[in-house]
């Protein structure tokens, strides 16, 4: 749990500082469950700069409530969270002063958007709130007040969750709970879990991460985990402290922020993923007469495959697909192994190249047809999907061939071309198994829209 804040101040020296404003956010990760927002009575003259930059001078602050009649609801909201902030530093440091002239020692643990942003966003002009904003396509309203400055801040945190793919924010966040004593049972686990598609992340008592994976109903595949009587179930049951959650709307995101984050987290319970789950392959390779046959061999990293499968069976069904929509033949395919089962069932369709009564000019631009189709070299594609609610949506970017990450955006911003698009990327790991993910959703699933530039 976080609570995201902003303050505004008089200005004036160091630690004498008196607030004039202040918004807190309570933030679970995925969206706002509670909020505070007040103009304060700071009881001393606002600094004529800040009269200028925020708006707020001494006349709109005269009935405002001092910071002792806010002090409870400011506790009862940060209880139990993480501080979050923009340069949490300075806002940490007032809200101490403020709670300690009080005779109340404010401690919580914190996290600054700023740093957070100089790791996970490198390379930005600038990690002012507002120039980072509006580089990365975040919205913002009021800048210089509390509440539009903490609001840009949340939605700058989410991104932050999403980008953060060592999960050290979350498990920074379990960590915190360890400490403060919560040890929550399964079925209360369960019940947190929304019935979405996104990631789920298992973390032990440590606060590490034991398991991540992926579902379209993220509660029912946890209860299946919490249920289950298989030795890893089991142990996972015996084990599990916490679980958090990303949403990702689209299973496709989902698929490609499991296989990346499995291979860098490396959870103890996910040991079979942390290698490629591709274990076939598809391969392209030219016969003694000139004909290209193609072949589902145990994958070989030494050759170049056009795509791949997690077993020889999928690989198969997909070659029988191919051989019956381009007219090719299951002979020189290896799909029968007599010319007489060729010649019995396909010599119609493969046109009798198996018998000679085809060229294999004539049948390699069949096969070079489809392996074209196939592959992702030249690609330049974004495929677009559902967001994480209804008036949003995702992106998957490739380029060149090389997938290059995804984003999600309001139906409000305009994806207008693909440098607008990289503002607001996630940038991901490119390799075999990300190749291969996308190419096999695209094949089986129905997307809103593919854009190829």
């Amino acid at each position: 749990m976080y609570t995201i804040l902003d303050i505004e101040t008089t200005g004036g020296q160091f630690n004498e500082e008196g607030i004039t404003e202040i918004a807190i956010y309570k933030f679970d990760g995925h969206e706002v469950i509670d909020q505070f927002i007040s103009l304060l009575n700071p009881e001393k003259e606002i600094q004529p700069f800040v009269v200028k930059l925020t708006g707020i001078n001494n006349a709109m602050l005269r009935s405002a409530p001092k910071f002792y009649e806010v002090a409870k609801r400011i506790i009862e909201i940060t209880e139990g969270s993480i501080l979050v902030a923009h340069n949490t530093s300075f806002d940490y440091r007032i809200l101490r002063t403020e709670f300690s002239r009080l005779g109340y020692d404010f401690i919580k643990p914190t996290l600054c958007t700023v740093e957070l942003s100089k790791k996970l966003i490198p390379g930005m002009e600038s990690y002012s709130l507002g120039k980072l904003v509006r580089a990365l396509g975040i919205p913002v309203t009021d800048r210089h007040r509390a509440s539009g400055d903490a609001l840009a801040t949340v939605k700058l945190f989410k991104l932050l969750l999403s980008k953060d793919t060592e999960k050290e924010i979350l498990i920074s966040s379990i960590k915190a709970e360890i400490k403060s004593g919560l040890t929550p049972k399964l079925l209360d686990i369960v019940e947190s879990l929304p019935n979405r598609t996104g990631i789920y992340y298992i973390h032990n008592e440590k606060g590490d991460l034991i398991y991540i994976g992926k579902s379209k109903n993220i509660k029912k595949r946890v209860n299946q985990h919490f249920t289950g009587k298989t030795t890893k179930c089991i142990k996972i049951q015996a084990e599990v402290f916490a679980v958090t959650y990303e949403e990702t709307g689209s299973e496709l995101i989902a698929l490609l922020k499991e296989s990346e984050e499995i291979k860098i987290n490396k959870p103890i319970y996910n040991r079979a993923q942390r290698k490629s789950i591709f274990q076939w392959a598809l391969y392209e390779i030219l016969d003694d007469q000139g004909y290209l046959n193609l072949r589902v061999q145990k994958a070989d990293g030494r050759k170049k495959e056009i795509t791949s499968f997690t077993s020889i069976q999928e690989g198969k069904n997909m070659l029988f697909k191919i051989t019956d929509k381009y007219n090719l033949c299951q002979k020189l395919n290896g799909l029968y192994e007599t010319k007489n089962a060729c010649f019995q069932y396909k010599i119609k369709e493969c046109n009798g190249a198996c018998l000679g009564q085809e060229s294999p000019e004539e049948y390699n631009s069949r096969v070079e047809e489809f392996i074209s189709e196939m592959k992702f070299e030249n690609n330049n594609m974004i495929v677009i999907d559902r967001g994480r609610k209804l008036d949003e949506r995702s992106a998957v970017l490739i380029e060149n061939g090389i997938y290059k990450g995804y984003c999600f955006y309001d139906l409000n911003y305009q994806i207008t071309n693909v440098e607008v698009l990289k503002n607001i990327l996630i940038p991901m790991q490119n390799n075999r198994d990300t190749r291969t993910i996308i190419q096999s959703y695209l094949r089986k699933n129905r997307v809103m829209k593919v854009i190829k530039f």
